[in-house]
């Protein structure tokens, strides 16, 4: 079976095309980061445009480096939300026009559950129904027992910024370059990350779930009190502040994960394993955090190639290759969405 997937939702367009036992045929993925690096983030605007003008060449190239015609296909899948909803109608209607035309099934994707079943495409039988997911990302900081195609338990999110634009901002308030947790990530290798007192929120709390605001602030304190009438921070203590700051980071997201998969062996009989999915996942400081504490848990930590953890059309070809493979298909009247909880999903028992 064949899948052509395609990714609108942000700043990426991205189309690829995926086989049932988990072969990626293409992958295609062109960033808009220097058209909107002049305004410091995402210009809605100027994204849904970029879409609309890539998009075809993009499902060409796909479709031409996996040596398929689109009669070939067995479905067509897009990101149905959530994200800026001009680039998600234009992924949708791309998406819809190709499945009538060519009478395959269309599968409306939502963005997270790409995410949340990419360790699946790339792991294989080491991702099966149950695991537990942290899904991190500009928008999302989430903690979910995955249950299966759909099937998803809120075990807790953040309650106020996600990890990904707390990186971000902190990465502005430090002076770093757009995007803003890469150069962030790149800064700390160069610092102390024990050189700077910053506060662990929520830690050692009960529950699951996550805060960062009150970390962005100390942040800004603590530059504030660097500079002492200086306009801009040394280059080591941008180095020192950014490798704090992630140290922080990964001390919240293990306790966070330390609950949740109590939790989950509550349910389930066992601590995981543990899945970490989004933009963020990207972050390899993160990552070895995070692998140490599933060793230490007795259980072990799956993460998607690089590649596959920012956004991309893989993700999502392979999550319509799943519903597909469940008979879970959509119609040509869906509408795109801007919002779309996981735990709203449709799934089978």
């Amino acid at each position: 079976m064949f899948v052509l997937g395609l990714e609108t939702s942000c700043d990426e367009t991205a189309a690829a095309v995926v086989t049932e036992d988990r072969r990626i045929l293409a992958n295609k993925v062109l960033s808009q980061l220097d058209e909107h690096r002049p305004f410091g983030g995402v210009v809605p605007e100027i994204a849904a445009r970029s879409h609309l003008d890539h998009i075809g060449d993009l499902v060409e190239q796909a479709m031409s480096e996996a040596g398929l015609e689109f009669a070939q296909l067995d479905g067509v899948a897009a990101t149905g939300g959530p994200g800026l909803i001009g680039g998600v109608f234009v992924g949708v209607m791309t998406a819809k026009a190709i499945a009538a035309a060519h009478k395959i099934p269309f599968l409306a994707v939502n963005h997270l559950e790409g995410h949340a079943l990419t360790a699946r495409l790339s792991e294989g039988d080491a991702a099966a129904f149950p695991y537990l997911l942290l899904l991190v990302s500009g928008g999302h900081c989430q903690l979910l027992a995955v249950e299966g195609v759909g099937r998803y338990i809120r075990l807790g999110g953040t309650i106020d910024d996600a990890v990904g634009e707390a990186f971000d901002k902190t990465a502005k308030m430090l002076g770093l370059p757009y995007p803003g947790g890469p150069a962030l990530e790149q800064a700390a290798r160069a610092g102390d990350a024990k050189s700077v007192e910053l506060p662990r929120p929520m830690r050692g709390r009960p529950g699951c779930d996550f805060s960062f605001s009150g970390l962005k602030t100390a942040v800004r304190h603590r530059i504030e009190a660097m500079l002492e009438g200086r306009d801009d921070l040394e280059e080591s203590q941008v180095a020192d502040l950014a490798a704090s700051f992630q140290r922080a980071v990964g001390d919240v997201l293990a306790d966070r994960c330390t609950h949740a998969m109590e939790r989950f062996a509550q349910t389930y009989g066992r601590p995981g394993p543990l899945v970490v999915a989004g933009g963020v996942a990207a972050n390899q400081a993160l990552r070895d955090r995070l692998s140490e504490l599933a060793q230490a848990q007795g259980t072990e930590l799956l993460a998607p190639p690089i590649a596959l953890c920012t956004d991309n059309a893989a993700m999502i070809a392979w999550a319509g290759m799943e519903r597909l493979q469940l008979g879970l298909t959509d119609p040509l009247t869906f509408a795109p969405r801007p919002r779309w909880p996981l735990d709203q999903l449709k799934g089978v028992a």
